[in-house]
């Protein structure tokens, strides 16, 4: 028993591992950059906040756009604390690879309410009272070549229905429109890469990317790989989408494939539906630079 604890007790004192690193004094210290990129650079037009329930915690899903930089998910966190302050508590779940490469980094944004993205980190945070964010797709979202920009992509992780589904949470999406035109996604090279490395190439740290993007944006003009990018001040839309419950909750069903695939095709065609909607509306805006 003793020797147990101590493992809990190790890898909870872990980065990324607690819920302990949330300061909302740091929060309320970077809202005024925020704002200012809201208002001033990125030009965020959003609506249906009000679909959040105020006295419930819920499931935040989003599809990730615009590099690792990923400008509409910084734009809704400030939204989140504009409207509900920082007391109210929200966790964002980040890549692995993030706490690995960038641990610096990855401290920082701790601090705003980052955890580890693992199931374990999910449930703990639930379980708190708290609400949970994440982006199924993740990597091989975020960096989707340009002409999937407008396409909810999940990469089939269905992890986040079993989520919802054991701890009986409503599923509400969070789509955006113009943050995957702040960099410009060739194509994803990762196959070729991947080649590379079963042929005696290494991966740079010792890390499998996932993804090996190639594109157009700041500061590298011509980047490669999954590096850090400076989005480009193009207008973004995002909105909060009505809340998604199911017919059925509990450990049962979570382990149904068949409905957790039922459940996840459901969120899927949602989403796809608000995105659809939210373009037109942002074609009627502004001409963005990589729209036909």
């Amino acid at each position: 028993m003793v020797q147990s604890t101590t493992k809990i007790c190790k890898w909870q004192n872990k980065l990324g591992w607690t819920l302990n690193e949330r300061d909302p004094e740091f929060i309320k210290s970077l809202m005024p950059i925020w704002e200012w990129l809201y208002n001033n650079y990125f030009h965020v037009q959003t609506s249906g906040w009000g679909q959040i329930p105020t006295k419930q915690k819920v499931l935040v899903v989003g599809s990730h756009n615009g590099g690792l930089a990923a400008p509409d998910m910084i734009m809704m966190m400030w939204e989140w604390f504009h409207r509900f302050g920082m007391e109210q508590p929200i966790y964002g779940l980040m890549h692995p690879s993030i706490w690995k490469v960038f641990p610096h980094v990855a401290k920082i944004v701790a601090k705003t309410g980052a955890i580890f993205a693992h199931p374990k980190m999910a449930y703990m945070a639930l379980r708190s009272g708290a609400s949970v964010l994440l982006y199924p797709g993740g990597a091989q979202d975020v960096f989707r070549p340009h002409h999937l920009r407008n396409k909810i992509y999940f990469a089939n992780s269905k992890s986040f229905i079993k989520l919802a589904l054991r701890e009986k949470v409503p599923i509400v999406p969070v789509i955006s429109c113009g943050a995957h035109d702040t960099l410009y996604i060739i194509t994803d090279a990762y196959d070729l890469v991947n080649k590379l490395h079963e042929l005696g190439m290494p991966w740079l740290l010792g890390i499998d990317p996932i993804v090996f993007p190639i594109y157009i944006g700041l500061p590298w003009g011509l980047g490669m790989g999954p590096l850090p990018n400076i989005p480009l001040p193009i207008p973004i839309h995002t909105r909060v989408c009505p809340p998604i419950v199911f017919d059925h909750y509990g450990e049962k069903v979570a382990c149904d494939r068949n409905y957790v695939d039922q459940c996840y095709e459901l969120v899927l065609s949602q989403m796809q539906l608000e995105l659809d909607a939210l373009v037109r509306v942002a074609k009627t805006r502004i001409h963005l630079p990589f729209y036909k």
